[in-house]
């Protein structure tokens, strides 16, 4: 199917896209790497008057650590997250995992955290990293933390007239890991069952700080504060973890479908809790 007619808004800067978002309102729709959005367009499920495109935005493309947080500009393409040097842990982990190549060249990190699909992969990630997003608007720019940026399946808090402009996720200042474990039926597809870990140690080599997020197991991604604030202040282990993965699956509520029962899920999740954060324990006792 073809998409419904619309009008195309190139924007130079980012106050012309917010203007012109203004100017729109519930018509218009940002465009970076479309991944999502284009597609629903052609299956009419999304009918935008206009379109605005930030591509040729400039400064939005970079992806660097400045004042103690990984900066990730709304232009920067899943693969340029891959290929990154500034990345590290679960951020590492969740990249490849992405979709396909094809997806990751072009789609961007800040729209697919945008999007806000419970399958998507990144807000789990940064819900485990304790990341915000970044919004510019006619008022300004504010961050929002991204626990209470994802409000529901396929709705955020960001105002009607807002822009995310891009991601701040804080980088650890000691030994740190994190992983991205994910299940899924078919390479490109989205999360059966995934799971984010992200652990900090002290000097002592205890649990400074954790996080703990799932995707896929309810209607929105979830963090589980209860098996994070179970692991701080505990050595890491195997016992550990086993009782946080327990914590995890008590969290999750999967549904039976024709990816599996709602039973074998929850097992995914005890599994890939444990493995994760026994592996985010390993790359933080190595560094």
């Amino acid at each position: 199917m073809f998409p419904s007619r619309f009008d195309l808004i190139v924007a130079e800067t980012i106050s012309d896209a917010v203007q012109a978002k203004a100017d729109a309102g519930e018509g218009g729709r940002f465009l970076a790497g479309g991944q999502s959005l284009i597609p629903m367009m052609k299956m009419r499920v999304a009918f935008p008057e206009k379109l605005i495109d930030i591509n040729r935005i400039s400064g939005m493309d970079a992806i660097e650590r400045s004042n103690g947080h990984l900066h990730v500009g709304a232009l920067v393409r899943h693969a340029d997250v891959a290929a990154s040097d500034a990345a590290f842990g679960a951020i590492v982990a969740a990249a490849p995992w992405v979709a396909d190549p094809l997806v990751r060249n072009r789609g961007t990190m800040c729209g697919s955290v945008a999007h806000c699909d419970p399958e998507g992969d990144w807000n789990s990630v940064l819900l485990a990293t304790g990341a915000d997003v970044v919004a510019r608007g006619p008022g300004g720019e504010r961050p929002i933390p991204i626990g209470e940026f994802v409000d529901g399946a396929f709705t955020s808090s960001l105002a009607e007239d807002e822009l995310v402009v891009g991601l701040r996720i804080p980088v650890p200042a000691g030994r740190s890991g994190g992983a991205y474990l994910k299940l899924e039926r078919k390479i490109g597809d989205y999360a059966t069952v995934a799971v984010a870990s992200h652990l900090e140690l002290d000097d002592s080599g205890a649990i400074a700080a954790a996080g703990l997020a799932m995707t896929s197991v309810n209607p929105i991604n979830t963090k589980v504060v209860d098996a994070e604030a179970l692991m701080v202040g505990q050595q890491p282990s195997a016992e550990l973890f086993a009782e946080a993965a327990e914590l995890a699956a008590a969290a999750a509520e999967p549904r039976d479908d024709v990816r599996g029962t709602a039973a074998w899920k929850r097992q995914v999740v005890r599994t890939y809790t444990k493995r994760g954060l026994a592996a985010a324990a390993q790359q933080a006792e190595g560094s």
